[in-house]
């Protein structure tokens, strides 16, 4: 079984996405609202993604 923040993400997308995340850890602005945080922007978009695939998932399986 596929674990929540993973469910659906290939190995590539996963290891690329861990790397810009550490990048702008390392390399990012010092301080910027949530808004304008390179970090909190992939995490957003990782989410958005996990939630598309799930929801392609569903309508596979209800149609």
């Amino acid at each position: 079984m596929a674990r929540a923040e993973v469910e659906g993400l290939s190995l590539g997308y996963r290891l690329g996405w861990r790397f810009r995340y550490i990048a702008t850890s390392v390399f990012g602005p010092a301080q910027l609202g949530t808004a304008e945080d390179p970090q909190q922007k992939l995490l957003r978009e990782r989410q958005r993604r996990v939630e598309r695939i799930r929801a392609e998932k569903v309508a596979r399986t209800d149609g």
